[in-house]
């Protein structure tokens, strides 16, 4: 039985508002927010200067598990993202085998259920060789289908350059459908272009050029077209350019929108500048861009056409990484630390502290309709994480806790650290210990709450 924990005089950010008070969270759940008396069985954290934040909810990362254990799993990438304030994720399907059954995504659940230290969900993968049995199954069992990664195995996967599959999904789809969107055919034409030039040996500087804000911005416009002619619910994932911002809007609260999108860390930190200091190491799919893209991305998530911060956690071993840029692996390590990230503008000024909980802890769990999560609230689910905004560390290979052993982040100094981080309760997190006994649990949801 779980003795009872109080955080006394901590500032409490939730639901827009930061105020000081006291949390008594008692078996697993946030009991009383207040002016609470200490008893003598309970637990007291001492919570003054520092700041209580709802636990991160992610809701994009590739946690490698099954079949890709030699980059990361589900108990070492779960264990750093509680190291970074990460309580709950949801995870993509392009494992090994893909998840494109429901057989598979149960075997995944159980798997999770032995290793993961943070609460779990997994989209059900979709492409082109399952849509059939997709459209006949009831979708709303799922927290989402997806397409992400799935273009890696088989050329032709994405949903965005497949109308004739994107049509069929979303007029049969009552799950909300998350897709990667780039337009193929406009990155094969630039790649064939720098391959004209330079070979094999194109420079990795030219990937946001090849895979180009056109090829983003079409396959976007596209799928919200036919999404909107249906009535799907569309979350396109990690937004990468301005001129995609243009495509959302902000005119209805989260829970009424159909059409959603949201912002991977990376995106808004690098820009196309940094290329040429970390290379291959900042290769993503979709690529980071210019500082223009990166300046209007915050932007739109300021002003709330981007609903989500998420991670899009990749990793990869640095041998897959330090490839020629053709062959180098796209994606990277990010989960340890997007809340630091995102601390570190809200110390420049650029956003707000409760702004970063909207969207890193309320809004996911509104969107993917989970229940009693991303909030500070009596009867919701203790996830919490415990912050002091005035202690600084750099990141570096020694502190990294990623399987892979690398952060494109090292030699970063943060100027917040999270000290403590609670799943359901239980303090697995503290000043650098964790509870490893501890497993989180497959996160409830209700795609008809709403």
């Amino acid at each position: 039985m779980q003795k009872n924990t109080l955080i006394k005089n901590t500032t409490i950010v939730t639901d827009g508002k930061s105020k000081i008070g006291d949390v008594l969270i008692a078996d697993g759940i946030i009991q009383e927010i207040g002016n609470i008396k200490p008893e003598d069985h309970y637990t007291i954290i001492d919570g003054t200067n520092k700041h209580l934040l709802p636990g991160l909810i992610d809701g994009q990362v590739h946690f490698r598990d099954p079949g890709l254990t030699h980059k990361g799993d589900l108990y070492t990438e779960s264990k750093a993202a509680i190291a970074g304030g990460t309580t709950s994720f949801i995870d993509m399907p392009n494992t090994v085998p893909n998840i494109l059954t429901v057989e598979l995504l149960e075997e995944k659940y159980t798997i999770a259920a032995e290793k993961s230290l943070a609460n779990y969900s997994f989209f059900l993968g979709v492409n082109g060789d399952n849509i059939d049995e997709i459209a006949k199954i009831d979708t709303t069992k799922f927290i989402g289908v997806s397409d992400d990664g799935l273009y890696f195995t088989k050329k032709g996967n994405l949903l965005a350059d497949n109308p004739e599959t994107m049509e069929k999904l979303f007029s049969n789809c009552e799950s909300i459908i998350t897709i990667h969107s780039e337009k193929e055919q406009i990155v094969e034409a630039n790649e064939k272009k720098y391959r004209a030039i330079y070979g094999d040996d194109v420079p990795v500087k030219f990937h946001p050029v090849i895979r180009s804000s056109e090829a983003c911005y079409e396959a976007s416009k596209r799928a919200i077209s036919l999404a909107k002619k249906h009535g799907a619910r569309l979350h396109i994932l990690h937004l990468t350019t301005a001129a995609e911002t243009d495509l959302f809007d902000n005119h209805l609260p989260l829970k009424d929108k159909k059409i959603t999108t949201e912002v991977s860390v990376h995106h808004l930190w690098f820009d196309d500048e940094d290329y040429d200091r970390l290379g291959t190491l900042i290769k993503w799919n979709p690529a980071i861009k210019s500082k223009k893209d990166k300046d209007g991305l915050l932007k739109a998530l300021l002003d709330d056409r981007i609903d989500l911060i998420t991670t899009d956690h990749a990793p990869h071993v640095l041998e897959e990484k330090m490839k020629p840029y053709f062959q180098s692996m796209s994606g990277a390590p990010m989960v340890q630390h997007s809340l630091n990230c995102m601390l570190e503008f809200y110390h420049q000024g650029k956003i707000s502290l409760e702004k970063i909980v909207e969207k890193m802890c309320h809004n996911p769990a509104i969107l993917y309709r989970m229940t009693k999560r991303g909030f500070i609230r009596e009867g919701y689910h203790a996830d919490l994480t415990l912050i002091d905004l005035k202690d600084s560390f750099t990141v570096s290979k020694d502190n990294v806790l990623y399987k892979c052993g690398w952060s494109p982040l090292e030699g970063t100094t943060f100027h917040s650290k999270v000290l403590k981080t609670f799943v359901n309760g239980n303090l697995v997190y503290n000043n650098g210990e964790f509870n490893e006994t501890y497993r989180g649990v497959a996160i409830d949801f209700n795609q008809r709450a709403y």
